[in-house]
């Protein structure tokens, strides 16, 4: 089953974090992905939400604005996407991702269309 690992942040630890704090958790995310990757279906860090466009059709009209869909005190700050047994195993790999410990991390099962 595909399992999408939806990490959150404050933008503020990583905004706060000294430079050697920074090297540390992007050495800790590259040791998860080589431990985790043959799990791992895809994934990537996203860019801040200021920097997002957010789009919305209403009544056969399409509205485009920039910024974030909502206000958060946490952002979405990038997500993997796992091949696994199921939600059980995804909790645990997730659980060795650096934004766990700062943040939270939303799964969510994808659904699969049967091979026709």
């Amino acid at each position: 089953m595909k399992v999408l690992a939806l990490i959150y942040t404050d933008p503020r630890s990583w905004e706060t974090a000294s430079e050697a704090e920074r090297e540390d958790v992007g050495a800790r995310y590259r040791a998860f992905g080589d431990r985790a990757g043959e799990c791992i279906f895809g994934g990537a860090a996203l860019a801040s939400p200021r920097s997002a466009t957010t789009v919305r059709v209403r009544d056969g009209e399409t509205f485009v604005t920039d910024g974030p869909f909502a206000e958060t005190k946490e952002e979405l700050g990038g997500f993997y996407l796992f091949e696994c047994s199921g939600l059980d195993e995804a909790g645990e790999l997730v659980a060795a991702i650096p934004g766990a410990e700062r943040g939270a991390i939303e799964l969510r099962a994808a659904y699969e269309e049967a091979a026709a």
